[in-house]
């Protein structure tokens, strides 16, 4: 944890945090509770939610905000950005993709000075487009006699 902000490293926050480093699902609060529940099963919702927020506040997790949707968590504070399914709701990481910001621009166009961004995309995952295709020959098949 980041000092200055010294927290007690509970039995529940360290497998919260191993958890969340164990996976790239980019889960949310209630999905954590569920796999944290498989070690601990007397941990509630309020605890896993407390402790999420003391490791974001600690820098230990990243918290993502996506539109529309409730907040992730991510383990992974290695730099990356994140692509999401509009149809799912997945999120994926999205690693050594080189975007180009021109800091110095960004800062004459606006006055700000960047000490950091974040960049989400969003499509349709794999999964959900074989899905959507698989409806579709489904239908089109049925439609055409075959």
């Amino acid at each position: 944890m980041k000092t200055g902000n010294i927290q007690r490293q509970t039995r529940q926050r360290r497998v919260i945090l191993e958890e969340l480093k164990r996976t790239d699902l980019h889960p949310t609060a209630a999905e954590i509770y569920h796999i944290v529940r498989q070690r601990i099963p007397n941990i509630s919702l309020g605890t896993v939610y407390r402790n999420l927020e003391l490791l974001v506040a600690a820098g230990e997790v990243r918290k993502l905000k996506v539109s529309g949707s409730r907040a992730r968590f991510d383990g992974d504070l290695g730099d990356h950005h994140h692509v999401r399914c509009t149809l799912c709701g997945r999120i994926d990481d999205m690693k050594d993709l080189p975007v180009p910001l021109a800091e110095d621009k960004f800062e004459s166009l606006t006055g700000y000075k960047v000490t950091g961004f974040r960049l989400e995309f969003v499509g349709i995952c794999r999964t959900c487009r074989q899905s959507r295709g698989e409806m579709l020959d489904g239908i089109s098949r049925r439609e055409n006699g075959k």
